[in-house]
């Protein structure tokens, strides 16, 4: 596990009950299909929702679905930041 990850991981092993809600949320670059790579992370039957930014530049990607382990969170976060250009919120 990418250490940068570490403090998400300590601050999702303090629930005790599996599986929960979770809801991931990413700015993204609206070029070269990264979007498309950002949604390709998620389960196909995931909740999403997108807004863009004024200029359309870039798109905030919501997906709220139920998570069976920090783990199940910590992986889709690390594709999900794979993609150049993304942030987390």
């Amino acid at each position: 596990m990418d250490e940068k990850y570490y403090k998400l991981r300590q601050i999702l092993g303090r629930n005790k009950k599996w599986p929960l809600k979770y809801m991931f949320k990413f700015i993204v670059p609206n070029s070269d299909g990264k979007v498309d790579k950002v949604i390709a992370v998620f389960p196909g039957n995931a909740e999403k929702t997108f807004k863009y930014t004024n200029n359309l530049k870039y798109v905030s990607v919501t997906c709220v679905m139920n998570m069976e382990s920090a783990d199940d969170i910590i992986k889709i976060t690390e594709d999900a930041m794979s993609v150049e250009g993304v942030m987390m919120l």
